[in-house]
């Protein structure tokens, strides 16, 4: 018998006897029902018990039909507690995406309660401790406020340091209230459950600071991990810091940074989901080159420019960029997308080749001046995609990069069908690794072979002959 069905037996045997099944044998008593009690239970709550039979109310017939399949699928009616249990029977309640085992355990037991309203005592009395905090904070940030309006109406000329002197008082009160805001809200139990449920408004500071501190652990760590690994700098940057979140999706699919892709699925452009983590709207340009081109001329290695898209307005509200519709009759249409100025040209690499390194830089614009994407256009498009430098366009057209993301494209059984499709020459070139012969001198045989090399020792060469490296 199930841990819930043992528990059950006395509450389905009371109920029984409470619906009058064994009045012909013994009294009834009315039950003293308590589903929510913050203190122990006392006999005096109970009712003084009658000698004469009373008929089953319909309430009583379905408190215990519900108790009858508390062994069963149907959770209790009236929960008193979280529900206990192994972490593996916690983590099969609900949607994994709503947060904690020991949360969707709560939900999952509490029926259709408010989430503010769960009948858990120290739940509620942590709520009205958090709610006098919120009180002084907000009172902070209206004296904080009011402290910033008369500084800004104040004449600069009554300060030590001038206008620039104001300019740095405000710019510290303004941070310091947008840090109150987020302390107010910080320990707020439903503004936890609308982030982890994915349904916060990215436009309020708390939810850009819990999306940041997220993004900060493991996220990005691991984008700083291939920057390092794969060489990014200093091959493309001297230096570089990502303070975005961006993902890369291909049909779909989720991308793992480094991650290395089947050139058909590469074909055709990916959607980028991007998070900023400041407030205010700025503009965007998307740059997707390939590090690792092989020049035969030179023995070496160049860069060429699969993408380029600019002008992208871009907010903390925003989160995906479907580059396929760039170029498209309805992106020109529809300003907020952004303008196409070097389509995609799908990744590929020459049979033999080392894997080509397929990065996704994304560049802020200073002072959110746009760039011209036909000057663009002329530039980098056709011939202009070969031996294009990140570190060049980043100087010419004074963009900051702040994104980062990046896979991997091989040759395989694939490659040739999506370069004939797209008329890229080259499908019938293989590489091979050139041999490099020593330079040093012949070295003369010494030691035991060397004293058996004659004559007499003819029987003795077809053991030496075995030995891997000895030609005569």
């Amino acid at each position: 018998m199930s841990r819930p069905q043992l528990v059950a037996r006395p509450i389905v045997r009371s109920l029984r006897q409470a619906t009058g099944s064994t009045a012909a044998t013994c009294p009834s008593r009315p039950l003293a029902l308590r589903p929510f009690s913050s203190t122990p239970s006392r006999k005096d709550e109970t009712t003084t018990t009658t000698s004469t039979p009373t008929e089953p109310s319909p309430d009583a017939q379905k408190l215990a039909a519900e108790a009858a399949l508390l062994g069963q699928k149907k959770p209790p009616p009236y929960p008193s507690m979280i529900k206990q249990g192994t972490e593996d029977q916690l983590a099969q309640l609900m949607s994994p995406h709503l947060g904690s085992r020991r949360r969707r355990a709560a939900l999952a037991t509490t029926g259709t309660i408010p989430f503010e309203q769960l009948p858990y005592q120290c739940f509620q009395e942590a709520r009205k401790i958090l709610a006098q905090d919120r009180e002084e904070k907000v009172a902070k940030i209206v004296a904080e406020t009011a402290k910033i309006k008369r500084l800004e109406a104040a004449d600069a000329s009554t300060f030590r340091g001038g206008e620039a002197y104001k300019q740095k008082r405000l710019a510290s009160l303004r941070t310091h209230v947008e840090e109150l805001k987020v302390l107010a809200d910080i320990n707020d139990p439903l503004v936890k459950r609308r982030f982890e449920d994915g349904q916060g408004d990215m436009n309020k500071p708390i939810y850009r600071y819990l999306a940041h501190r997220k993004w900060s652990g493991m996220e990005r760590n691991i984008i700083l991990q291939r920057i390092e690994q794969f060489h990014i700098v200093p091959d493309l940057l001297p230096k570089f810091q990502p303070t975005i979140d961006v993902k890369m999706t291909f049909r779909g699919y989720k991308t793992p940074p480094g991650a290395t892709l089947n050139s058909r699925i590469t074909e055709i452009p990916p959607t980028l989901r991007m998070q900023v983590f400041e407030k205010g709207e700025r503009l965007f340009s998307v740059v997707v080159l390939d590090a690792d081109v092989p020049d035969t001329e030179t023995d070496s290695f160049k860069k060429r420019l699969h993408f380029l898209a600019t002008n992208i307005p871009w907010s903390p509200t925003r989160d995906s960029l479907f580059l396929n519709r760039l170029g498209t009759a309805a992106a020109a249409s529809q300003p907020e997308l952004g303008t196409l100025a070097v389509p995609w040209l799908p990744p590929f690499a020459q049979k033999g080749a080392p894997y080509h390194r397929l990065t996704v830089f994304i560049l802020e614009h200073k002072d959110n001046l746009a760039l011209d994407a036909a000057k663009l256009k002329e530039m980098y498009d056709g011939q202009g995609r070969d031996g294009f430098s990140l570190k060049s366009f980043r100087d010419k057209f004074s963009v900051t990069p702040v994104g980062f993301t990046m896979f991997r494209s091989e040759w395989d059984e694939n490659t040739a069908d999506v370069m004939a499709r797209h008329g890229i020459p080259g499908a019938d070139l293989e590489f091979k690794r050139q041999r490099v012969m020593s330079l040093k001198p012949p070295r003369r045989a010494r030691g035991w072979e060397a004293k058996r090399q004659g004559p007499k020792y003819r029987h003795l060469w077809k053991y030496t002959k075995r030995i891997k490296g000895i030609k005569y």
